[in-house]
């Protein structure tokens, strides 16, 4: 997911992609213990989405304190 994509949602939308990120990186963790994952990128790219999307959910909590 891009950052624009990101930026565009107000802060509960971007707390629950959050979370259905989390929930989906869980799911790719359980494959890869299983040796059922075949594309092993998807898990570094859905970790990044998920350090993307909280950063930006820092950003706006720190903009709506101020």
């Amino acid at each position: 997911m891009k950052a624009s994509e990101l930026r565009a949602k107000d802060v509960a939308a971007l707390e629950k992609e959050v979370g259905d990120l989390l929930k989906a990186h869980f799911g790719l963790r359980m494959q890869k213990g299983t040796q059922q994952l075949s594309n092993h990128t998807q898990l570094g790219n859905t970790r990044r989405d998920i350090a993307r999307a909280k950063t930006i959910l820092a950003e706006k909590k720190k903009g709506a304190a101020k």
